[in-house]
């Protein structure tokens, strides 16, 4: 039976006289993506429709999911709510600290040991306040939800930017900050502004080498990765009806890539299937009687133009095999083009490593039809050119491929199981030899390939693929290989070309697992002792943030002016940083170590305004800090792009930055900034970007008005004593504004309490 069988079947009770409500009120036919928005309002029915991409509106999501690195801050935050239980289903996942390196077991106990008092934090406070938690070793979050918890026309919300996996499961899936789930677990609405939606219309049926994650690489070529801002994305047609449910999941996973809110695909067979092989048969019961509700209206997909703000249409008999990168998401090549490519931009054609898995590509699904291509490759006499690793996404997978031989046969080829967490996908990878900076090239089925992501090294060339191809390039150890159409030699000398990989939607024996890894909370949380020591490193108890003073903020100095893409990893890495995630100050000093600095394009080195010296950035920062002078962030387009984490936000509020001015913002980043009290601004005028200068100081004009929907005026001092006024845009609504009067929306809510 499911977790959380109630309210699910709640949700469907109540869920055909909403979608009737909703359908009166926008006198249209409705897109699943309106359903469940509609349905999950916080406040009564409007008077009037929303208007997308400009109402910012009140939900209340179904339920909550954190991972260990962001939930400590989440539940520090939490804490100080005044809170004693979890206000709806939550749950915590111990995924994200342990580091890959010799092996699944050893790793498993390296990190139990290293982690200690952070899963100690974790499990009593999960205990204390009625949240589930998964222990070390159970899985990946997104990898579990899906196995546990996801569910048709359900919302939820969680602490990392893949919580978009439950798309898969037909669900508005969204990742945000500690903060928004710190309000929705207080019993608080949880805002978000009406989201555009992009319509992706699948025909025909994936065939041959391609595979379901072919289609969001081609996705993230066509729209970019800002491509999909604001934006929900409805995948429907014949041919996301063929798709399995957990392809359509890794579909999901990555449209985090492309910035899109999130994805979701309407309810289907599949998902019955998916729900009934992970013991939900009753959730699939009770849906199928709500079934017309869990899909748009037919009225929208035969004539998608009317209803969505965008159509993509893409012909699944056609698709090509695709890898994308290096070093972002969104560069998509078809497999045949490839070797031209990289002989054309000097990218290393040897391929050092191939890993498969991750939170995007982990299923029963993905890992046989990888096991498909490993045993060719010992019935042919191949061996992998390269290292191979394998990261299952939970226990049950992980069981379960292991009891079907499908492990022994990756090991065969000579690859390696990780522990079933993100490992090298996160950076938590201490990969041999990384530390020289070689350049190299490394093929993976994850969602990310941002410069230093997988193993630190500047120079890695990472490309994003499905596991199938990932196996055979592999195997092969070169870049270019299509083994569509390419043969490679065995260690006979023979010229064997491989087959078109195979697999199973789910186990032919079905799922199995002993022991799971989860801890269910107790039922009376109020004898339960969470204990943070004052002496930790790894913890720290927050102190709540100054609210502002009702003036305008003058003489702040210039920090950094970042240039090009600044993502969440360039302003708070990962990696080695992530033992810090529960202790603020700490965690601070890897602020914007990666961002690079427009005026000497380097990372790491700045100017101080008090002393001309060059210095780190945090060093620098805590300098301004300690004399008690306000400074400014200068970015980039879509400024926080990535992951969810909201120390990109919290870090340079505790430093003492106090606003933020880019081009553009991604949208999570944005969002995580104004919960912290912080200025998020853009330029009105992109080119006054170039006015930026490295000696310069700003001063607010008109802060003391701040209100919606007016624009403030920055007047910029240079050096040379000359100035320019520019004027910045903002997005804050009331509410938010009152975030930034109190100094935090969770100072707020605590006001609240009270």
């Amino acid at each position: 039976m499911a977790f959380d069988i109630k309210m699910i079947k709640k949700v469907y009770t109540e869920l055909p006289g909403k979608v009737e409500k909703t359908r009166r009120l926008l006198n249209k036919p409705l897109t699943l993506t309106e359903k469940i928005l509609y349905a999950h309002l916080a406040d009564e029915t409007p008077s009037k429709s929303f208007e997308r991409g400009t109402s910012y509106v009140n939900f209340n999501p179904d339920r909550v999911a954190m991972q260990d690195a962001t939930a400590q801050m989440a539940l520090l935050q939490f804490m100080q709510a005044g809170k004693s239980k979890a206000a709806v289903p939550s749950t915590v996942h111990a995924d994200h600290l342990i580091q890959a390196k010799v092996g699944a077991d050893k790793d498993l106990a390296t990190a139990e040991v290293s982690n200690k008092e952070v899963y100690e934090f974790l499990s009593s406070v999960s205990n204390k306040y009625g949240i589930g938690f998964w222990k070390p070793g159970a899985g990946i979050i997104h990898q579990v939800v899906l196995e546990n918890y996801a569910f048709p026309g359900g919302m939820m919300i969680g602490t990392d930017s893949h919580t978009v996996n439950a798309g898969g499961l037909g669900m508005v899936a969204v990742g945000v900050g500690g903060a928004d789930a710190v309000d929705v677990m207080a019993g608080m609405p949880w805002e978000l502004k009406f989201p555009k939606l992009i319509g992706v219309k699948l025909t025909g049926k994936l065939n041959g080498w391609t595979a379901p994650k072919d289609i969001i690489l081609k996705v993230a070529g066509l729209l970019t990765v800002k491509g999909g801002t604001g934006c929900i994305v409805e995948y429907f047609g014949d041919g996301a009806e063929s798709l399995s449910c957990t392809g359509k999941g890794t579909i999901c996973n990555m449209g985090a890539e492309i910035g899109a809110t999130t994805s979701t695909f309407g309810y289907d067979d599949s998902m019955a299937r998916y729900l009934e092989a992970t013991d939900r048969a009753d959730v699939a019961a009770a849906a199928n009687e709500v079934r017309e509700h869990l899909t748009a209206d037919a009225e929208v997909y035969a004539n998608p133009e009317q209803y969505f703000d965008q159509v993509i249409e893409i012909n699944l008999d056609t698709l090509e095999p695709h890898l994308n990168g290096p070093f972002t998401p969104d560069k998509a090549t078809p497999i045949s083009k490839m070797r031209e490519e990289a002989e054309k931009n000097g990218w290393p054609l040897k391929v050092e490593v191939g890993l498969i898995g991750s939170c995007t590509n982990s299923s029963y699904e993905d890992i046989s039809r990888a096991a498909s291509i490993a045993k060719q490759a010992a019935e042919k006499d191949l061996k992998a050119a390269g290292e191979f690793k394998i990261t299952p996404g939970s226990e049950q997978v992980r069981y379960t491929i292991e009891r079907d031989g499908l492990i022994n046969t990756f090991n065969e080829m000579g690859g390696e199981v990780y522990a079933n967490a993100c490992g090298p996908c996160i950076g938590m990878w201490a990969r041999t030899g990384a530390e020289k900076q070689e350049k190299n090239t490394i093929v993976h089925s994850f969602n990310r390939n941002f410069a230093k992501r997988a193993d630190g090294n500047p120079n890695t060339y990472a490309f994003v693929g499905s596991p199938e191809l990932v196996t055979a390039i592999a195997i092969a150890g070169d870049l270019g290989f299509n083994p569509i159409t390419d043969t490679l030699k065995n260690s006979k000398g023979e010229e064997v070309k491989l087959d078109e990989p195979s697999g199973f939607e789910l186990p032919p024996k079905g799922f199995a697992v002993e022991d799971a890894g989860y801890q269910a909370p107790a039922e009376d949380g109020s004898g339960v002792n969470v204990a943070v020591s004052p002496e930790s490193d790894r913890l720290q108890l927050l102190t709540p943030f100054k609210p502002w003073d009702g003036k305008n903020i003058t003489g702040a100095k210039l920090l950094i002016k970042a240039k090009g893409k600044c993502t969440t990893d360039h302003i708070s890495m990962a990696g080695p940083w992530l033992k810090f995630r529960g202790h603020l100050d700490n965690i601070s000093n890897n602020m914007l170590i990666g961002g690079v600095n427009f005026f000497n394009d380097e990372t790491n080195k700045v100017k101080s305004q008090l002393s001309g010296e060059y210095g780190e950035v945090p060093a620098t920062q805590r300098q301004y800090k300690a004399e008690g002078i306000p400074t400014i962030v200068v970015g980039d387009h879509n400024y926080g792009e990535g992951s969810s984490r909201e120390h990109a936000a919290m870090e340079p509020r505790h430093l003492g930055v106090r606003a933020v001015l880019v081009k553009s913002f991604a949208r999570i980043h944005e969002t995580n900034l104004k919960k912290q009290g912080m200025l998020g601004l853009t330029f009105a005028d992109e080119a006054d970007y170039d006015k930026i200068q490295e000696d310069d100081t700003f001063n607010f004009l008109d802060l003391d008005a701040f209100a919606p929907g007016k624009n403030l005026k920055l007047e910029v001092v240079h050096a040379d004593g000359s100035n320019d006024v520019i004027v910045v845009n903002h997005s804050y609504n009331k509410q938010q504004i009152e975030w930034f009067k109190a100094g935090s929306a969770l100072n707020l809510i605590k006001e609240q309490n009270k």
